[in-house]
C-alpha cells in the first residue's frame, strides 16, 4: 500500500472526528490543486449550511478525486498543520496519531468545557484570547476571529467562539489554557475547572470520574452537548420522523410501477403530493442501487428557477440528507459548478432543465451517469421545449441500443423516467381522438409505459365554481381621450392600424412596427412606436384595474423620457429632442391634466374592480380563517391590485392582508422579483401575515403554496392546463374558485372552452390506461421526436457553419445614428453577457450612477445597465437596444442568442491589469 493510500485508510477510520475539527476556510488557502470554482462551492457550504458538511466536501475533493497524483494527500495534510488544524493534522497522519489514553483525556477536556460553557462566557475574552495566541494555543487568524466576534457579538458571542476553537485543538491544549485563565486572573473559573467535584482522571474507566462516581455526559449525552453547543456550525441531528416518508394508498397505488423500474408519468392534482412520491421513489431507487452495489445518481428536472430551491428544501433534501447527499444547481445559483462534479460528490441533484441538457450537449454527461430521472411539471415535454430535447437524446440512445443488441454488443444503461404532472392537456385538440394523439405523444416522448391516476375523491375536495362577467361601462372618457391621442400619432407617422388598439393583436401589430422602423433608420415611426405602445398598455389597463394606476403608468414613462433629454447635471449634458419627440412630450402635457381629472371620477371606472372588490369582501366576511389567491395577467396588474387593496379601508376592515407575487425574468417595465423577494412572500402567505396573495402565472405551476380556500382568477384566461393549476390551489375545504370577467371579452367562452377540454383529457387518459399494449406502443411517436431532434442538430450545426466574423459587426443606437462600437470590441462573459471596456467605447455612452446604466449621449436611448465582475465595472450590451449592422445588413434581435456571430471570451487578467496600472498612475 502506497503512502496516500495509507493515509487515505487513516482518514476513513477518523472521518467523523476530521469533520469536527477542520476548519475549512483557512485549509483551502494551503490548496492550489484544488480548482477555484470547487473551492467557491466548499465555501459556500460552510456558510450556508455547516463547516462540517464541508469538511466532508473537503475530504472527499481530496481523496476520491481521479486521477490523484502521489504526494497529494501528504500536501493535504501539510496545509491541515499550516491552518493551525493541527489536531486534524496529527489524526490524519500514523506517524503523529496520538494515543487512545491521549485521545480520551482530551474527549473529557472538551466536555468538561463544554459543560462549563455558561460560566466561561463570563471570562474577559479579549485579554484571554490575546494571551491563548501567546501561548500558541490559538493561530492568528483564530485569534483575529475570536476578536472580531467579540467586537460585533460582544463578550459572550466571542467567548463561545473561543471555545469552540478550544475544542478543535490536539491533546495538551486544556494544560495552557488553565494557566492563560490563572495569569488573567480567572481563579473562579480555573476552581471550577480543576475542583474536586469536577476534576477528571483518565483511566481504564473512561465512564467514572476522579471521585469514583458514573460520568452521566458519556455516550449519546455527551453528543447532544457538543451538538447544542456547535449549534451555529453543526447540522441539527434529524429526528427519525421528520425523515419518514408515509405514502397515502393512492399514493402508493400511482407509484408501484415506478418502485418496479418502470418509466411511468403520474398525474395527480395539485395537491396530491406528486413530489412527495417522486422523493419515496428516489429514496427506493438509491436503497436498491446501495444493495445491488450498483451506482446509483438521481436528477430531478424543473423548468423553473424559483422551484429548485423549493424542492431542494421542502423535498428532495429534508428527507433524504440523513442518507444521502442532496444538492442544487440552477442560473441562479452564487456557485457556478460542472453538473459533472456536482454529479459526482452527491446522489441527488435538484436543478433546471436548461442546465441538464447543455451539460448533455457539451459531452459534460451522459445518461449512462445518472439512474434516475425525475421530471417535473413533464407536459411540457412537447415539440420546441426543452424537456423535449432531452428526452430526443435518450429516444436516440434507446434506438442505439436496440442496434447494439441486434450487433450484440453490449448496450448502454439509461436511467428510468419518472415524469410529474397536474394536467397533461389536449394541445389544442378540438377531437376526442386527437387528444389521445396527443397525450399518446407524450407518453412516447417521455417512454412511458403507464400514465397512472387516481379517484382522488376522498383525499381531494372539489371547490364550487362562479363565473362572473362585469358589465360594460356606459362611458369611458378616459379612454376616449387616450385614442383620441394614439390617432394623432397614427396620423404623425402615417400609420395605419388594421386591428383595434388596446388589444393584444394591436400590441404585436405596433412591436413588429418599431422593429421595421428601427431596421430601416425611420425614426419618426420608431419613436412614434414606442410611444404608442405605452399608450395600448394604458389603454389595456384602464380597461381591468384602475383609471390612476393607468395615468400614473404613463406620467411615470413621460417622466423617464423627460429625464434621459434633461438629465441632471451628474448625468451630463442634455440630449438634442426631435421634432417628433417634441411633438410626442406635447400631446401628453396637452391632455396630462384632463387625464388626471378624469382619474378622480369614480362614475367612470370600470365595473369588474366592483365585481372583484364584492368577491373579496364577500369571502372574508363569511369565513372565520382566510387565504387566496388572485391570479391577474401581467405584472403591472398584480402589483396596482395590491396597492389598490392597501388603499381601501374596506378591506383592512374584513382584515385583508394582501402581498404580490410576480415572475423574475427581466422582461417587462416592472422590476422583476429576485428569488429571496418570492421566498419572502410565500413563507409570509404560509404563516399567515399575508392571507391574500396577487399572482402571475408564476403562482399556477409547481410553487408549493399551502392550502388556499378562494382562488379568483381576474381577467385572464388561457388554456386547460392553467385552468387546473390555478383551480388547484384552492385544497381547502369549502374552497371556491370565481372566474371574473368582462362581458363581451370572452372570457366566460373560454372558460367552458377549458371545462370542455378538461372533460375531453380525463377520458383520454382513461381510454389509454385500457388501451392494448401493441396500440399503446406506438414506435412513430418516438421516431417522430428523435427525427425532429436530428432536424435541430441539422439546423444548429447550420447556424455554426454560417456564423460571421465578429469584425463584420457593428451595433448602431436603436434612438439615433450613432455607431455605438463595433464587433471586435465585444467581449463575453459567462455566456451570456455581451460587454465592452474599450477606451473607445468609454467615451460614448453617459452613465447615470444612480441608476447603474449606460445610454446614448446622442439622443439618451438606453443602451444596458452596468455589471460588476470581479471587481471591474462592465458596461453590459443589451441587443434590443441597438440596431444590429451585419455586413451591411441592418437587423434587430430579441436575445443574443439570436446572433450568428461567436465574440471573445472576457479577459478578466488583461482588464484587471490595465485597471490596476490606471490606478497606480492616479495615485502618483
Amino acid at each position: 500500500m502506497s503512502a496516500d493510500e495509507n493515509l487515505i485508510s487513516l482518514m476513513d477510520c477518523y472521518r467523523n472526528r476530521l469533520r469536527e475539527v477542520i476548519q475549512v476556510e483557512p485549509v483551502l488557502d494551503y490548496l492550489d490543486f484544488i480548482e477555484s470554482d470547487q473551492k467557491e462551492l466548499i465555501l459556500n457550504k460552510a456558510r450556508n449550511e455547516s463547516n462540517q458538511l464541508a469538511a466532508d466536501m473537503l475530504i472527499d475533493a481530496v481523496v476520491r478525486s481521479e486521477p490523484r497524483p502521489a504526494g497529494r494527500v501528504r500536501q493535504f495534510v501539510d496545509a491541515l498543520s499550516s491552518a493551525g488544524c493541527t489536531y486534524a493534522a496529527r489524526i490524519s497522519d500514523p506517524d503523529t496519531l496520538p494515543s487512545p489514553a491521549e485521545e480520551a483525556e482530551n474527549d473529557y477536556c472538551v466536555l468538561l468545557v463544554l459543560l462549563m460553557s455558561p460560566k466561561l462566557q463570563e471570562m474577559k475574552t479579549a485579554e484571554v484570547c490575546r494571551h491563548c495566541f501567546e501561548k500558541r494555543i490559538l493561530t492568528a487568524e483564530e485569534q483575529e476571529n475570536v476578536m472580531a466576534e467579540t467586537q460585533n457579538r460582544g463578550n459572550i458571542g466571542g467567548a463561545r467562539l473561543l471555545v469552540k476553537r478550544l475544542a478543535k485543538k490536539p491533546p495538551g491544549w486544556f494544560s495552557e489554557f488553565l494557566k492563560v485563565l490563572r495569569t488573567t486572573e480567572h481563579g473562579d473559573l480555573v476552581e471550577e475547572l480543576t475542583g474536586a467535584e469536577m476534576k477528571l482522571k483518565v483511566n481504564e474507566h473512561p465512564g467514572k470520574l476522579s471521585n469514583g462516581k458514573e460520568n452521566k455526559t458519556c455516550g449519546l449525552d455527551k453528543f447532544v452537548i457538543m451538538s447544542s453547543f456547535f449549534s451555529c456550525s453543526v447540522e441539527t441531528p434529524v429526528r427519525a420522523e421528520d425523515t419518514d416518508i408515509v405514502l397515502r394508498a393512492y399514493q402508493m397505488d400511482v407509484a408501484k410501477p415506478a418502485l418496479n423500474g418502470e418509466n411511468i408519468i403520474i398525474c395527480l392534482p395539485t395537491g396530491s403530493g406528486k413530489t412527495r412520491i417522486a422523493v419515496y421513489v428516489a429514496r427506493d431507487h438509491l436503497d436498491r442501487r446501495r444493495r445491488q452495489s450498483l451506482p446509483g445518481k438521481v436528477v430531478v428536472l424543473v423548468n423553473k428557477v424559483v422551484l429548485v430551491e423549493q424542492h431542494y428544501n421542502e423535498e428532495f433534501n429534508k428527507f433524504l440528507k440523513t442518507q444521502y447527499n442532496v444538492e442544487r444547481i440552477s442560473g441562479e445559483s452564487v456557485l457556478k459548478m460542472a453538473v459533472s462534479d456536482t454529479l459526482k460528490t452527491n446522489d441527488v441533484i435538484v436543478c433546471t432543465a436548461q442546465i441538464l441538457e447543455n451539460s448533455l450537449l457539451e459531452s459534460e454527461i451522459s445518461f449512462t451517469d445518472i439512474s434516475l430521472l425525475v421530471i417535473d411539471e413533464c407536459h411540457h415535454t412537447k415539440k420546441g421545449g426543452v424537456y423535449q430535447q432531452i428526452m430526443a437524446r435518450f429516444l436516440e440512445e434507446k434506438l442505439k441500443n436496440i442496434k447494439r443488441t441486434k450487433a450484440n454488443i453490449d448496450v448502454k444503461p439509461l436511467p428510468q423516467i419518472l415524469g410529474l404532472t397536474a394536467s397533461i392537456g389536449v394541445g389544442g385538440a378540438t377531437k376526442q381522438d386527437k387528444a389521445q394523439e396527443h397525450i399518446l405523444r407524450i407518453c412516447a416522448n417521455l417512454d412511458a409505459v403507464k400514465i397512472m391516476t387516481a379517484p382522488l375523491e376522498q383525499q381531494l375536495k372539489d371547490n364550487s365554481k362562479r363565473v362572473i362577467m362585469a358589465k360594460r361601462r356606459a362611458k369611458d372618457p378616459f379612454g376616449d381621450l387616450i385614442r383620441c391621442i394614439m390617432r394623432r400619432i397614427h396620423d404623425r407617422a402615417n400609420l395605419r392600424p388594421s386591428v383595434d388598439v388596446g388589444t393584444q393583436r394591436y400590441e404585436q401589430w405596433i412591436v413588429e412596427e418599431e422593429k421595421e422602423a428601427a431596421k430601416q433608420g425611420d425614426q419618426r415611426r420608431r419613436v412614434c412606436a414606442k410611444h404608442l405602445r405605452q399608450y395600448s398598455e394604458a389603454l389595456h389597463q384602464s380597461n381591468s384595474i384602475r383609471m390612476s394606476d393607468a395615468y400614473n403608468f404613463l406620467l411615470t414613462f413621460y417622466r423617464d423620457e423627460l429625464r434621459k433629454k434633461r438629465p441632471t447635471v451628474d448625468d451630463g449634458p442634455a440630449v438634442r429632442q426631435t421634432e417628433t419627440e417634441k411633438f410626442l412630450f406635447k400631446q401628453f402635457e396637452d391632455t396630462r391634466g384632463q387625464l388626471e381629472e378624469l382619474t378622480k371620477h369614480p362614475e367612470y371606472e370600470n365595473s369588474i374592480l366592483t365585481e372583484l372588490r364584492t368577491s373579496i369582501l364577500k369571502e372574508f366576511t363569511r369565513r372565520d380563517e382566510v387565504r387566496g389567491i388572485i391570479f391577474t395577467e401581467t405584472r403591472l396588474s398584480a402589483i396596482a391590485l395590491h396597492k389598490w387593496i392597501q388603499e381601501n379601508r374596506k378591506f383592512e376592515d374584513v382584515t385583508v392582508q394582501s402581498s404580490y407575487l410576480i415572475g423574475a425574468g427581466d422582461q417587462s417595465v416592472v422590476k422583476p422579483m429576485t428569488a429571496k423577494e418570492k421566498n419572502d412572500v410565500l413563507k409570509k402567505f404560509h404563516e399567515g401575515d399575508v392571507n391574500l396573495l396577487i399572482a402571475t402565472s408564476v403562482a399556477e405551476e409547481g410553487l408549493d403554496i399551502q392550502k388556499c380556500n378562494v382562488v379568483i382568477r381576474y381577467c385572464l384566461v388561457t388554456n386547460e392546463i392553467a385552468m387546473i393549476q390555478a383551480r388547484g390551489r384552492g385544497r381547502a375545504e369549502d374552497s371556491v374558485y370565481i372566474v371574473i370577467g368582462v362581458e363581451g371579452s370572452g372570457v366566460d367562452e373560454r372558460e367552458k372552452v377549458n371545462e370542455w377540454r378538461e372533460k375531453m383529457m380525463n377520458v383520454a387518459i382513461q381510454v389509454i390506461k385500457e388501451m392494448p399494449r401493441d396500440l399503446y406502443n406506438r414506435k412513430e411517436y418516438q421516431l417522430e421526436a428523435w427525427a425532429e431532434k436530428k432536424f435541430h442538430n441539422r439546423r444548429s450545426a447550420e447556424k455554426v457553419k454560417k456564423k460571421v466574423h465578429p469584425s463584420a459587426v457593428k451595433l448602431r443606437c436603436r434612438g439615433c445614428d450613432v455607431i455605438a462600437c463595433e464587433g471586435p470590441d465585444i467581449e463575453v462573459i459567462s455566456g451570456i453577457h455581451r460587454v465592452n471596456l474599450t477606451d473607445a467605447f468609454k467615451e460614448k455612452p453617459q452613465q447615470c450612477e444612480a441608476e447603474k446604466v449606460i445610454s446614448c449621449q446622442a439622443c439618451g436611448h438606453f443602451w444596458g445597465p452596468m455589471m460588476c465582475h470581479r471587481k471591474l465595472d462592465c458596461p453590459c450590451l443589451n441587443v434590443e437596444c441597438f440596431v444590429v449592422v451585419v455586413s451591411g445588413k441592418e437587423e434587430t434581435f430579441d436575445s443574443w442568442a439570436d446572433l450568428a456571430v461567436e465574440f471573445a471570451q472576457f479577459d478578466f487578467y488583461s482588464h484587471a491589469t490595465q485597471f490596476v496600472f490606471d490606478d497606480d498612475e492616479e495615485n502618483l
